[in-house]
């Protein structure tokens, strides 16, 4: 009897244990449905930040300093490239301080990060083809700490969590005859080895060229080879600093590195989207006069810009926004029209009806895709972006949930979307940004072309559930989330930066 006991306390030990683990991995799966309902934000403070003094700015990337509840944007407009710093100290009231003249060190600067009181900012050459430089600055005196030469046309810069390490995406675009494509880089930047700097490069997979296009990559510039062609835009690094994914927009991919080694651990081709589909249904045309989502033959190239990296149930996971890019250039332009093109009549037999512009006439594709056969007609169809954010598994790049066209469901039903971008690439989702609260991941994801930010928890990286729309200036471009323990007024802060209009608006959770 005395041994049955033990027993029974061992199995009620093991079975209390077991129910622990795994409520909270239900917790984490499903949050608690009251406490997702108190995730709203609400509009509590705004500047517009102006050009020369005289006109509305170009309020673009943002970074903000908790030493100083200091903001850094970006402000690109006209003739001026600067860095405005806007104290934040009352949210509610934001004022500008004083600006960072960017000219001296190159054409413009193009992206900024700060953490442990350094300001990092990306700055393009004047021969965007031309390495750049990231100039680091001290966030309290404003002094320049460091300057560093990277790759050509350094695109956006951000910092590890560790604060050890400066990525910046250099996208290397070529010049507009398209006589000159540097090599698309990353370079990473130890800010304790005396800004000691290691630019990577994509040579590696020239040999795995083919295996990748198979797959969805593109390698499609004039005479390029994969090296050459690679264009990296955006960087996102995991929590515990050792693994960095680099979205690589025109050749719609991601890339992952691994920060110990400092190399390039793999390409990870991102596929087509399936616009026959009913749960990808788009509105591709801009000219027949109403707003209305149906299947098309057609498929989205998923092209992210913005990525962001997050953590769960011990996966790491990269959201993407499905922006999608084309390369426009004087000398190679890839842009064509459904109704300017020969559709093969086997693939398309109702070719004629096809090509109307209130049918799929309108929508913009990609010459370098569809025509299977070299014979000048397309067997298929492709476009740019995808409409919709994306959740892929970081260490093997398949992809767990796409938003689909819900979206654009939300947007029409706001009453917010633009009619008149149907025919390219629709809500064009371009800013993403992760926030941690309470027990929830919440993304926020920045619509361009709709001036917008839809806010989804993506506790669940297969199941993302939609929150709220919050409205914001023209074009948003930088996303930024504080988190409460860094905010200044002590709550979770959302900050927009537009670059249509100059406006910066901060939101309250």
């Amino acid at each position: 009897m005395k041994n049955m006991w033990i027993l029974l306390c061992v199995f009620s030990l093991l079975f209390s244990s077991c129910k622990q683990i795994i409520d909270e991995i239900l917790n984490e799966l499903h949050p608690d449905d009251n406490e997702t309902k108190e995730i709203a934000f609400s509009k509590i403070g705004a500047i517009v930040l102006e050009a020369n003094g005289e006109s509305e700015g170009a309020a673009e990337i943002s970074a903000y300093d908790p030493k100083t509840k200091q903001l850094f944007v970006v402000n690109n407009a006209g003739d001026q490239s600067s860095i405005d710093v806007v104290d934040l100290s009352d949210p509610t009231s934001p004022t500008l301080v004083k600006s960072i003249d960017i000219t001296p060190y190159g054409a413009g600067v193009n992206s900024v990060a700060v953490s442990k009181g350094l300001l990092a900012a990306a700055v393009e050459a004047e021969e965007a083809t031309h390495p750049g430089v990231v100039v680091f600055f001290d966030t309290e005196d404003l002094s320049e700490v460091s300057n560093v030469t990277v790759g050509a046309l350094p695109d956006m810069v951000t910092f590890s969590p560790n604060g050890q390490f400066a990525l910046v995406a250099n996208e290397g675009e070529p010049n507009d005859e398209y006589t000159d494509d540097p090599e698309g880089s990353v370079s990473i930047i130890q800010i304790h080895s005396s800004f000691a700097v290691t630019t990577l490069g994509f040579e590696g997979f020239n040999s795995a060229e083919e295996a990748l296009e198979h797959d969805g990559y593109r390698v499609f510039g004039p005479h390029a080879n994969l090296a050459e062609d690679t264009e990296p835009e955006y960087i996102t690094v995991s929590d515990n600093s050792l693994v960095a994914w680099v979205s690589l927009q025109e050749n719609n991919g991601l890339a992952r590195i691994d920060l110990v080694t400092k190399t390039i651990t793999g390409i990870f081709p991102l596929g087509f989207k399936d616009y026959s589909l009913a749960e990808n249904a788009i509105d591709a045309s801009d000219e027949d006069g109403i707003i209305q989502q149906s299947p098309r033959p057609a498929f989205g190239m998923y092209q992210p810009d913005a990525i962001e990296a997050y953590k769960s149930m011990g996966t790491n996971y990269v959201v993407t926004a499905n922006e999608g890019d084309a390369r426009d250039y004087d000398g190679f332009s890839e842009e064509e029209r459904v109704e300017d093109l020969m559709l093969d009549e086997t693939a398309f037999p109702n070719a004629a009806t096809l090509q109307q512009e209130e049918n799929l006439g309108r929508l913009e594709i990609t010459t370098t895709l569809g025509d299977t056969d070299g014979d000048g007609a397309y067997e298929e169809l492709y476009s740019y972006g995808a409409r919709s954010f994306s959740i892929w598994d970081g260490g093997t790049g398949m992809q767990v949930y796409d938003s689909g066209n819900e979206i654009e469901d939300i947007i029409i039903a706001e009453g917010l979307y633009e009619d008149g971008r149907s025919d390219a690439k629709g809500v064009e989702p371009e800013g993403v940004v992760i926030g941690r609260i309470g027990e929830h991941t919440i993304a926020f994801i920045g619509l361009e072309r709709v001036d917008a930010v839809v806010v989804y928890n993506v506790s669940d990286p297969y199941y993302p559930v939609f929150l709220q729309v919050l409205k914001s200036g023209d074009a948003p471009e930088g996303l930024l989330f504080i988190p409460a323990k860094d905010s200044p007024n002590g709550k979770d802060l959302f900050i927009v930066s537009s670059e249509g209009d100059g406006q910066v608006i901060i939101f309250e959770n």
